[in-house]
Parts: C-alpha cells; structure tokens; sequence
C-alpha cells in the first residue's frame, strides 16, 4: 500500500477544501491541525475529549449506531491476511500495510457499517515512527544481519485501527476451598558416615476449609480489537492508549490517513470483551480468598449496564516480508510506544550456543586441572606424613650412663695375686 499518506492526501480530502487556496485539506500529525499542503493553512480541530462521546447500550447497539464513515471512501482487500481497508477515492493502493503483500484487490464499500462514535488522532509523526523503526531493529540480537538494511528503506503506514469498547458492572459469587498451612514434625531415616541414623523434620501440610464470597466492579473502556491484518497478541502489547483522551468521530481526522474496516463484528467483540472481564473478575476473586493457598474457584458473573463504543485508534505500522513470512512493527500513533515482531537468524544463535559451549568447557577443563592438582598435592603431603610416621626414631642416649662411661674410660682395673681387684688411674 502507499505507505506515505501524510504526503500525499487522497481524493477523499476533496470534501474538506483550503479556506486560503481551495486545495485539499488533510490530518498533519505533527501539526496535530487539519493542514493545507499547498498554502500551509491549518485549521483547527479538537484533541480534547468531549461530552458529546456517547456509550451505546448493548441491546440498542445495532438499532441507534450511525453507518458508513461519513465520507467518500474506496475499499481495498488483501487477499493473504485478509486485511479490509479504507482509502481516498483514486487513491492508488498496491501493498497491504499490514502484511507487505501486493495481492490488494479494490472490494465493495459496506456502507452499512457501524460508524466510529470516536477516536484518537494521531499525534506522533511518520519521522518520529520511522526512527523508533531503525532504532528498534538496531537493537534486536540473533537478528539477520540485512534487516538493519531493511530499515533504511522501510517506510512506515499510518492506519486507523477499529477497536471496540466495552463498559459493565459485574457482580461476582464464587466459592472455594481455601489452604492454611500448619507443620508436622516426622521422623526420617538417612545413611551418614556409612550408617543408618534416624533424624526429624518440620514437614508442610495443608488444612483444606470451604470458602465463599461476592464482590462487584466497574469496567471502564475494554479495548478489543476489531482488526483482522494485526495479530491481538501483538496488538494486546499496547498498553498506553489514554481512551480518556477520545474525540468525537469526524471525518476530517481520516482526510489523507487509511482506516482499517472492522473484521469483528460487534456481538463476537462483546463475547470477547466478556471474556476479558470474566478473566480479570476470575483474579481479583482468587486474591479474595483467605488462608495461604486455594483450590476449586468458581466463578460465577452477573453483567449489566453494559454499553459499547465503535472507536478507531492510531498505529503506524511497517510490514515487512522475510523468507515470505510477514512481520510486523507497530508504534503507538498517540504515544509511541513499539512493539513488533522479527525473525531470528539460525546462524547466529547456532554459532552463539557453540561459542557458550567451547567457554563452559574451558571453564570446566580449569576447574577440573585445579581439582586434579589439589589432588595431587594432598596425595604428597599424605604420603609424606605417612613416611615420617613410619620411621625409627633414634633413640637418645643416658646422659648418666655417658658420664659414667666417661669415667670408666680413665680408670683400668686388675686383679692382684691375692685376687682383690684394684683401680689405677689411666
């Protein structure tokens, strides 16, 4: 698809002439005006949310909500995601901006179409969004290398998403088997030092009690999606739509931007807004429940005062095709936060789990070599201690029995001829 809308306005716009020139005013996000590209004339249109905003009951949803845009539009389909779009009359449109595909056929325009009761202009421009693109790839890993290539020529599409908004009362009974932990001291048998030994432990139980309760909430503005180009996983990352700031519908807001035609219609989308409430209701009741830990909640919900609103919000979106697979980064149009999607190259982590193998391996070889050589070492100092031990020790002499030795060695002794032995100094 075009994927500069802000430069060049379609035919649509023609409804919304220049007070100047005559020419052909459209929606200038960075100048957040209706804007004359040829004279640079603004007008002014409001960004404040208004009373006038109304939430449809359900039940009359279908019987008082408008139809059609309010302006001349020609529609367009992409035949591989299944995208429905909105552009200018004689607008030229060869590429779907939510896949890249060029299989984009011109389809009929439902005019019987719930019309936007609001919606949220955009704020942030093709520049900003095409930074926050390059910069967004540039920080990805385990990225293909030509992606960064890919980002200097991607342009971003901006695209008014159909959403659906839900508000309700919901009253909720649940019941529950709430868990109080106690402790049991009990005996255990375990081998230590090559014997059976008996020890004690403090072990865990649970004291199982039935449980009840009700609580009642205020939904306020559930978003769902309403888009078929945008996957709602990707789409559901969002989390800075400011719904406070909603303006009235007008057709002006569209005049040189595209808007996504509605894929989910209005029953399927309460079912799904339903859903998420019933969810979120499922939570808060779980942290309702006393004791440590619960078991068996059931749920039961009671909804009324529900009532809805048909809203378009703002995305940029660049969709790119890798290995014929589309991907798609998204930047919020009224605050700018991203999100996407991008392939992962199998190279890269294939070679990064190698290099963290070799390194743990290294790692691992030193540790071992420092073990082996502790080893080693208490093995010498051992057989070292050992020899030590088994050696004679020499044993020491009598001092006395020296001296006497001593004393001995200077006196000779012999017997006379009447056998009396006599000592004569040497």
């Amino acid at each position: 698809m075009n994927q500069n809308p802000e430069q060049q306005p379609s035919h649509a716009v023609d409804t919304f002439p220049c007070a100047q020139c005559g020419g052909a005013l459209a929606w200038d996000a960075t100048k957040r005006s209706m804007a004359c590209p040829f004279c640079g004339h603004q007008q002014q249109m409001p960004l404040q949310p208004s009373q006038q905003i109304e939430e449809i009951p359900i039940e009359e949803g279908y019987a008082r909500a408008q139809r059609g845009l309010g302006t001349p539009v020609q529609t367009v389909q992409c035949k591989d995601c299944g995208a429905t779009v909105n552009v200018g009359e004689g607008e030229r449109t060869t590429k779907c901006a939510f896949c890249g595909s060029h299989q984009v056929l011109q389809v009929e325009t439902d005019a019987s179409a719930i019309r936007p009761e609001s919606l949220l202009p955009f704020q942030i421009d093709k520049k900003i969004a095409n930074d926050r693109f390059a910069s967004w790839i540039g920080d990805l890993w385990f990225r293909p290398n030509d992606l960064k290539k890919m980002a200097k020529v991607q342009e971003m599409g901006g695209v008014y998403v159909p959403f659906w908004t839900f508000d309700a009362h919901v009253h909720s009974d649940w019941t529950a088997e709430a868990g109080y932990y106690y402790y049991e001291t009990e005996e255990y048998t375990t081998v230590e030092n090559g014997e059976s030994v008996t020890r004690t432990r403090q072990v865990q139980k649970t004291r199982w009690e039935p449980a009840w309760g009700r609580r009642d909430d205020d939904y306020d503005d559930v978003l769902v999606c309403a888009s078929r180009g945008l996957p709602s996983e990707l789409v559901d990352k969002f989390t800075t739509f400011n719904t406070k700031l909603l303006v009235p519908y007008s057709p002006q807001y569209l005049a040189g931007w595209r808007a996504e035609a509605y894929a989910v219609d209005l029953q399927n989308a309460h079912n799904m807004g339903r859903g998420k409430m019933a969810t979120q209701q499922e939570s808060r009741c779980a942290r309702d429940v006393p004791g440590d830990t619960h078991r068996s909640l059931v749920v039961n919900n009671k909804f009324s005062r529900e009532t809805f609103k048909h809203v378009l919000l703002p995305i940029w979106i660049a969709a790119y095709r890798y290995n014929d697979k589309p991907y798609r980064f998204l930047v919020n149009g009224q605050t700018g936060e991203v999100t996407g999607e991008a392939p992962y190259s199998f190279w890269k982590i294939f070679f990064f789990t190698l290099f963290c193998i070799a390194v743990v391996s290294v790692i691992g070889y030193f540790i071992y070599e420092a073990n082996e050589a502790k080893k080693g070492n208490t093995k010498k100092k051992k057989a070292v201690d050992d020899t030590e031990e088994e050696a004679p020790k020499p044993k020491k002499k009598s001092t006395k029995k020296k001296a006497a030795d001593d004393e001995e060695g200077s006196l000779h002794r012999f017997r006379g001829f009447d056998g009396t032995v006599v000592v004569v100094p040497v």
